[in-house]
């Protein structure tokens, strides 16, 4: 009860790509990277392993951007033919590769990736893939011409990896949804259903994450425009709690989201965010036992889990497993209040 785990991504080491640099470019190439991935994999997992992190990922080591690292081995999508866009509702520009025919999975992404992971861990294993709206917002469109359209598509494709990911032992499968906290209307009318169509005949537990985003800028200057309380996941729980998904992943810790709108997720599991990605302040145990007492009004915890509010990959490595431990050492203290072993 009251496991921990972490959003995702955490730091790449220097051999592996610049530190400190969301999405930098990978230091290597050919065999070399391949072995340089895996090597950062083992590290990623031992030192969740070591700060006593119950549900561990590959740390997205072997992914150079969260939403393109998935797109590699469609068809349909030239890596070629790159546009500057306007992503989350034009918040900031990003250089995207572009859709020029149908798309379809040829072959697994992550599989050997998987496969390599869940061989050097005795702990429950998350893998995380990007939702469809938010692929469907970080591409740019030359066929569909139909968000709508190409985010069923991309659906498709995510269950086909999805389910070749189960097959290796992935106990959880994460879709990472940041768009459903911007276009709040396509939640209800597709978003919900583009989901629940990746996550088909998974038996594996699925979870959707939700955020406001990495520490960057332009995340950081968009929440400060939200004003005192936001209210974004108002709109978007009540569907939630409605679908089909196992869990929701979401930001808490020195967000500005009212703690109470956690009692709309009745029914799902909840990983609550207890460390702020936008800072290299370490938090203290009592910092992130405050945030799950405080989520446990609202969240039976039987049904917590506690997390990050975001991926970790832009930090520094030590502050960013430092972090790690400040998770199990302050979900430790509530398990002790509660007299939970």
């Amino acid at each position: 009860m009251l496991e921990t785990t972490i959003t995702g991504s955490l730091p790449k080491p220097a051999w592996l790509a610049k530190p400190e640099v969301l999405w930098a470019p990978w230091a290597l190439e050919g065999a070399a990277l391949e072995e340089a991935q895996q090597d950062a994999v083992l590290v990623a997992i031992k030192e969740q392993e070591a700060a006593g992190i119950d549900i561990v990922t590959d740390g997205e080591q072997v992914r150079q951007h969260f939403v393109h690292g998935f797109l590699a081995n469609l068809s349909g999508i030239d890596f070629n033919k790159r546009k500057t866009i306007g992503i989350r509702a034009d918040r900031y520009k990003v250089e995207c590769p572009t859709v020029t025919g149908p798309l379809k999975r040829t072959h697994s992404v992550h599989k050997n990736g998987v496969a390599f992971a869940v061989q050097h861990t005795a702990r429950k294993f998350k893998f995380t893939l990007p939702g469809p709206m938010t692929i469907v917002d970080t591409i740019a469109d030359e066929y569909y011409g139909d968000r709508v359209k190409m985010a069923l598509a991309l659906a498709e494709a995510l269950n086909e990896e999805a389910l070749e990911l189960e097959r290796c032992g992935v106990d959880t499968i994460q879709f990472d949804e940041p768009a459903f906290n911007v276009y709040l209307d396509e939640v209800r009318e597709w978003g919900i259903a583009a989901l629940e169509r990746a996550a088909l005949g998974l038996r594996c537990t699925t979870t959707v994450h939700i955020c406001y985003g990495y520490g960057i800028k332009a995340n950081n200057d968009w929440k400060a425009s939200l004003g005192d309380e936001w209210r974004q996941y108002e709109k978007t729980f009540p569907h939630l709690a409605a679908s089909k998904i196992d869990q929701v992943s979401l930001e808490c810790m020195h967000s500005r989201v009212p703690a109470s709108l956690m009692g709309l997720l009745k029914g799902k599991d909840v990983h609550v965010g207890v460390i702020d990605v936008a800072s290299n302040t370490v938090e203290t145990p009592e910092e992130v036992a405050a945030v799950l007492r405080e989520a446990m009004k609202y969240v039976p915890v039987e049904r917590m889990l506690a997390s990050t509010n975001c991926g970790m990959a832009p930090m520094p490595r030590n502050v960013a497993y430092a972090k790690l431990r400040a998770i199990a050492a302050g979900a430790a203290l509530v398990r002790e209040e509660l007299g939970i072993k």
